[in-house]
């Protein structure tokens, strides 16, 4: 876990001297051709977001991330839709009550596909993004400071607390707690770490009130940064490319539908 409490991994990559603006419209353009273009579409996608991975230089981070949450998560989705989900005719799989068929399948394989590339996109500007980056170049361009506080917030907010909570397990073993023994009494040894863990992100929340009070985060005045954040023509060209190919997904899919 990084100290500054964030996904951000501080490596020189090409991805990471982008703009943050840039590396934000390059998941827009995966997430919504996903979902708002031809389902088919969607597996596709996959290909052009590990190559990012590699040019980031994060893939190390990035397959631990996927190996402990997004699997995982797709996995489970994939199993319940083509379970449950109704309709279809060619039955592959009969499992009791329950019948799997060719139809349900395909959809589950869309949907988790969409899924897959939702949150590998966000996995990637977390891990080439620093979140302080990100909220002074969208609040130069004039988004609302309440606004951006609230996207990083929500940025960080897992982080933050897996770093509180790996604190708060080092102190509770420090004074004998059993967290590495058998399932069940790993279970019981979450009672007192979920309090802790709790009322410390209600009392870091209105610490960092209080904090961006007193820094003038309310202040109706222009605000300056020592750090500026550089925005070259290839960023601005990128970004047009990256809307073009946008509209474009959205055309085909209503010329072939």
């Amino acid at each position: 876990m990084n100290l500054n409490r964030s996904f951000f991994v501080p490596v020189n990559s090409p991805l990471h001297n982008l703009n943050p603006l840039t590396k934000l419209a390059l998941v827009f353009s995966m997430i919504l051709p996903a979902f708002l273009s031809l389902p088919q579409l969607a597996p596709f996608l996959a290909i052009p977001i590990l190559i990012a991975v590699f040019i980031g230089r994060v893939q190390k981070q990035y397959f631990n991330l996927l190996l402990k949450l997004v699997l995982p998560t797709i996995l489970f989705m994939f199993v319940m839709q083509s379970l449950f989900l109704p309709g279809g005719e060619t039955v592959i799989l009969n499992l009791g009550i329950f019948d799997v068929t060719r139809e349900s399948m395909q959809s589950a394989f869309y949907t988790v596909s969409r899924i897959f590339v939702m949150i590998s996109s966000f996995a990637i500007l977390l891990l080439t993004t620093h979140p302080s980056e990100l909220m002074s170049d969208l609040t130069r361009r004039g988004l609302p400071g309440q606004f951006a506080y609230v996207i990083i917030s929500t940025l960080q907010i897992l982080p933050q607390m897996q770093a509180k909570a790996q604190t708060i397990i080092a102190a509770q073993r420090s004074r004998g707690l059993d967290t590495e023994s058998s399932f069940r009494k790993r279970i019981g040894s979450l009672v007192p770490l979920v309090g802790p863990l709790v009322f410390g992100s209600l009392v870091e929340v209105e610490e960092r009130a209080i904090a961006i009070e007193a820094r003038g985060f309310t202040s109706k005045r222009i605000k300056t940064s020592l750090h500026e954040i550089p925005d070259p023509a290839f960023d601005k060209i990128l970004r047009g490319i990256l809307v073009i190919l946008v509209i474009a997904s959205f055309v085909l899919n209503l010329w072939l539908s």
